[in-house]
Formats: structure tokens, C-alpha cells, sequence
């Protein structure tokens, strides 16, 4: 596609405009357009906008959703509810918000959909999905759904099954930001039957600030290119929203978020981890997140997380996934190739498309059909299918790109660090030897340009500088090896430098480093899978840590080799303060490992 060079400088409303464009669409359910599916026939419908005016949060705000009533649907012929909202930045009225009325309305259901608290007409400030904020304003909603509440014109409806007075059955289903809100939903309101968050968080305080390390008490690494890219689109509301609520303005903070947010937005931004504002920065963001309320999830749960997703990545499904089967609640969990950094490959990839309601025809769209059929029409014969299925990119057939399991696949192999640079299989192939890397005073490694390729900006290849990373490699693989999870390394570092200020107050002076794996090809080229990366701030660098690096599905194929580095830096990260040598020892006796979930052969 040919790109026009603009004749004037960008205003900052256009560059606000277009960074919100490109991220409202993969946050909000959306991927990129395939083949019109073929689909049953389909039921005809109406769609009513409506206000609601509610209080929540200590504050009124107006929630703005659109009514999808299917033909035929009445007080003597109900039929169950769908719910569903937004991802960051979007609105009820977004190409796959609608998308999703229109869906499940032409397949007989109820629809609601609505504008989150904060975006499109709704008012108030951006929250982040806190339960007793953006939780309770849907809880609102689900009263209208009961026929106990009328939306502000008075209009009300008495058209939706219910399990008893004031109780109807409904569920919720949307991306993003419009999928941790279900979880936050349900945490207070239990009538919500039925949970379908697709690529959404567990914890934002790893979501945004990720610490790859088993100390989750220390503050994480910054990913600034994701959290400013939101920020920008939260602060930029009056240039993309005429007339705006005044409900959505802080005066006393940042403009358009809670206090919280904007405290955390600086914090993030400062470059400090001061003791009180790290413990303040963590406690707010694990706080809004479904990690500290999951216990009061009770809603049988479809978890549906995307491969390629810098953002949210497979650990964090993975995370609520296992709380919420330790509580009791039905889970099962999908990886589905595409994410917020992309991944639906071509019109036969057989991939969920709500935009083009390929429902039937996707592997992803029968599980949710069958989830919804099974507890929003209680029909005990459908089946809702394995606990864990997840998708393989080596295989074209859509039909047979899913493989299922009943659970997760644990670490099955071992990889030790050998000091010539190898990757080993066995503690007594272990070369003794050091070897030492240093950090510039800029980033000097690449895995992503977060916001650029949403924008149509050229990605480069992932690439780390001479000097300023460690790599060690497998000899060429003599079979496919196919990793299906979260590969977990565990390492011992020496670095003088930072332990001079080990007990600093602030974790900032702490040593930075990054973890990653490349697909090494038999002519040399590397490929970084999905441009993944496991940043981690060495919670104390005389001890050795743990490293869980992001969730893959990834085969490696026969006379591939497998890398494993940590770099100094990266640039879609914050990064070290000042220069800090690291050196890696290896010996037969005392060595870092790498440990593998394989699956198959």
C-alpha cells in the first residue's frame, strides 16, 4: 500500500486521532478483515439507543448503549442477553462493538452494548475497569436487563429470560478493556451468567510495568511505548470528542483519568521507584485488576488470549485461568493466533473475525457459541469442549491448526548455559568460562515498535547490539521441537555496580535486564517469536533469580537451533540507570538452565 507524504505538519489533534484509531481497533475485538464467511441464516433485529444515568464511583455518570432486540422476542417468547463494551478508546458505536450486538442479536440473543465509562458518549473518567467503578456502572445495566430499572427515557423491557425475579440470564463477551470489565462485573454483581474476555490483563501492574522475576514486591520495567500510547488517547478526549461530558474532566489531576491513574502515569514516567510510590503504584494497579478479585469471579469463564500480544501477553490469561479453577469457577482457556500486536495471517486462517461474524465458521466462534449455549441456555448437551486448546501456526489447515490438552504442558526439558556460548542438554557438557556484556547510556536492542506498526510505521527486524547482550545456542535441532507455555530460566549474575546500591530507596538503581528467545534458521537469519520479551529488574543481584519469560506456541524446526539471550536493554522499555557491567560464570556444578514446555515427540 502507497502511503501519500503530507504537505503540512501533523497537528497534534491528527497525531492524537490517528495513534487512537489504530489502537481502539485491536483493543476493542477487532482484526483485520478476511473473506465473508459463510453463516446460517440470519434473524432480523432493532437497535434502540438509550441513556442511563447511574451513580457508582462517588460520582453520576451517563452510560450510552445501543438495545439490539431480536424479531420475536417478547414478554411470552424471552431469549437470554448479551453484554458487551468497548476496548480502550473505543465506544458502543466501533466497528467490532456493534459488530458484536449485530452478531449474537441475529442469532436470537438480546444484545446490549455500550459505550465504558470515559469514551464515546459516556461520562466520567477513565478508570481502568475498577469493579466498584466500572464494575457497578455495568451492574447498572444488568438491572435494565431484569426489568427492574428503566433506562432515562423510561423505556423498559420484560423480553429477557430470567433464573428468577430481578435475576436475568445474561452474559458478557469483548476485548481488552471491554475484557477485564466482565471479570470486574462479576466480581460484584453474580447474576452475570457467562464470561467470554477475550485479550485482556490479569495484573496491570505487570500489564504495564512488567517484572518477569519471582519478586513481583519489586517494581517492574517500564513498557512505555503501550502505557503512553494509552495515556495519550485518554488525555487526547477533547480533541477527538466534541462537546465534552464535563463528568470526564479532572480538575485536580491529569485530565481524563481517576487520581490513581494519573499518580501511576507519573510514577511510570519519572524513571523513580521510590519505596512509597512503588508500594502506591503497585497496590493501584493490582488493585483495579482482576488478580486481587478473582476469588469473587463465580461466572463460568471462556478465557481467550491472543499469541501475538506484546501487551497482554499468554501468562497473563494463563494467571486468571488457574486462580480461577483453584476457586471452583468452570474455566477453560483458548490461545487464538491474534493479539494486540497482530497475528490473524490471511483470509483462510480460520481465525475469529466478529467483524465479519464468522461465528460458525471459526474454531474460536463455536467454542463461544457453545459456551453461551451451554449457560445462557442451559442446554447441558453442548459441548463447550477441552480445557485448553491452543492454535499452531505451522499448520495452514483450520480445521486442524487447534491442538487441545487438559491442562497446560509443564517444563519437560532442560538447557544448561554453557561458558563457550552453548546451549546444552547435559550439566557435564558445561564449559567453565565468563563472559561479560555492558549497557549503553541508550537502548541498543529492538524487539517492537509497539504504536508504530498500529500506525502503519515499519517495524525493524528484532535486533541486539555487539557488546551490550549474552546469547547461548543449541547445535541444529534433530527433530521439530514444538514449546507450547511459558519457558522459565534461571540465572546468577555478577555486577559490582549495582551492589554498591543494592539497598538503595529507590528500585530504579536495581540492575535491568532482558530475556528472549530467537528461532535461529540453518543460513543465520533469527526470528524473535511474536518479539516477545521477558524484562526483568533483578530483585538482588547476589542471589540467583527466576525468570518466567512470556507464553509461546512455536515449533522449531529440525535443524533449527534455539537462543537464548539476555540483552541490556530494550528500546520499547525503560532501562538502566547508568552503566552497569554484568558478567555470566558457568560450570558444570553451578551454571544458569533453561527449562522448555515441549509437547509431542
Amino acid at each position: 500500500m502507497s502511503r501519500a507524504v503530507p504537505r503540512t505538519r501533523p497537528t497534534l489533534a491528527t497525531a492524537v486521532a490517528t495513534v487512537a484509531a489504530a489502537l481502539a481497533a485491536p483493543l476493542a475485538l477487532a482484526a483485520p478483515s478476511t473473506a465473508a464467511p459463510r453463516t446460517p441464516a440470519l434473524g432480523e433485529y432493532t437497535v434502540t439507543a438509550l441513556k442511563f444515568t447511574v451513580d457508582t464511583g462517588g460520582r453520576r455518570c451517563v452510560v450510552d448503549a445501543d438495545l439490539y432486540r431480536p424479531a420475536g422476542v417478547d414478554a411470552r417468547h424471552t431469549a437470554p442477553a448479551v453484554l458487551t463494551t468497548n476496548g480502550f478508546g473505543g465506544s458502543k458505536s466501533d466497528g467490532s462493538t456493534d459488530a458484536t450486538g449485530k452478531a449474537f442479536a441475529q442469532r436470537g440473543y438480546v444484545g446490549l452494548a455500550y459505550s465504558g465509562l470515559g469514551f464515546g458518549g459516556s461520562g466520567c473518567l477513565v478508570s481502568l475497569d475498577d469493579p466498584e467503578i466500572d464494575g457497578k456502572a455495568a451492574s447498572a445495566l444488568v438491572d435494565f436487563l431484569a426489568g427492574t430499572r428503566a433506562a432515562d427515557d423510561g423505556t423498559e423491557i420484560d423480553y429477557v429470560t430470567a433464573d428468577k425475579k430481578g435475576d436475568p440470564r445474561v452474559g458478557m463477551i469483548g476485548g481488552s478493556y471491554g475484557g477485564a470489565v466482565q471479570m470486574a462485573t462479576a466480581a460484584v454483581d453474580h447474576r452475570v451468567d457467562a464470561l467470554v474476555p477475550l485479550i485482556t490483563w490479569n495484573d496491570l501492574s505487570y500489564s504495564l510495568d512488567p517484572q518477569n522475576a519471582a519478586d513481583r514486591d519489586v517494581p517492574g520495567v517500564f513498557k512505555w511505548q503501550w502505557t503512553n500510547g494509552f495515556y495519550l488517547m485518554g488525555e487526547g478526549q477533547p480533541l477527538l470528542v466534541p462537546s465534552l461530558d464535563p463528568s470526564r474532566i479532572n480538575k485536580l489531576s491529569c485530565l481524563h483519568f481517576v487520581d490513581d491513574a494519573c499518580a501511576t502515569i507519573r510514577t511510570l514516567n519519572s524513571g523513580r521507584y521510590p519505596a512509597d510510590k512503588s508500594k502506591a503504584l503497585l497496590d493501584y494497579a493490582r488493585g483495579v485488576s482482576p488478580v486481587s478479585y478473582l476469588k469473587d469471579v463465580k461466572a463460568p469463564t471462556l478465557l481467550v488470549q491472543g499469541q501475538a500480544d506484546s501487551l497482554f501477553n499468554l501468562n497473563e490469561a494463563r494467571a486468571s485461568y488457574e486462580t480461577l479453577r483453584a476457586h471452583g469457577t468452570p474455566t477453560k482457556m483458548i490461545w487464538q493466533a491474534w493479539g494486540h500486536s497482530g497475528g490473524l495471517t490471511d483470509p483462510g486462517s480460520g481465525e475469529l473475525d466478529l467483524a465479519e461474524g464468522n461465528l460458525e465458521t471459526s474454531y474460536v466462534g463455536r467454542r463461544i457459541l457453545a459456551w453461551f449455549d451451554r449457560y445462557l441456555h442451559h442446554d447441558k448437551g453442548a459441548d463447550t469442549g477441552p480445557a485448553f486448546a491452543y492454535r499452531r501456526d505451522w499448520i495452514s489447515d483450520p480445521e486442524r491448526a487447534y491442538a487441545t490438552a487438559d491442562q497446560v504442558p509443564s517444563l519437560t526439558r532442560k538447557l544448561y548455559l554453557s561458558g563457550d556460548g552453548k546451549l546444552v542438554d547435559n550439566r557435564r557438557k558445561v564449559a567453565r568460562g565468563s563472559r561479560e556484556y555492558r549497557n549503553w547510556l541508550i537502548a541498543t536492542s529492538h524487539s517492537e515498535s509497539s504504536l508504530g506498526g498500529l500506525i502503519g510505521l515499519p517495524d525493524p527486524a528484532p535486533h541486539d547490539t555487539r557488546g551490550t547482550y549474552l546469547d547461548w545456542t543449541t547445535e541444529p535441532l534433530t527433530t521439530d521441537t514444538d514449546v507450547v507455555g511459558a519457558p522459565r530460566a534461571t540465572l546468577k549474575v555478577v555486577s559490582p555496580r549495582t551492589e554498591r546500591v543494592q539497598h538503595s530507596a529507590d528500585a530504579a538503581d536495581k540492575l535491568v535486564l532482558f530475556a528472549k528467545l530467537y528461532d535461529v534458521a540453518p543460513d543465520g537469519t533469527k526470528t524473535l517469536v511474536h518479539r516477545l520479551v521477558a524484562p526483568v529488574r533483578v530483585p538482588d543481584v547476589t542471589r540467583p533469580f527466576t525468570v518466567t519469560l512470556p507464553g509461546i506456541v512455536h515449533r522449531y524446526e529440525q535443524g533449527h537451533r534455539i537462543q537464548f539471550v539476555i540483552a541490556a536493554s530494550d528500546d520499547a522499555y525503560g532501562g538502566n540507570k547508568g552503566i552497569k557491567p554484568v558478567t555470566v560464570t558457568s560450570a558444570p556444578e553451578d551454571t544458569g538452565t533453561v527449562e522448555l514446555p515441549v509437547v509431542g515427540r
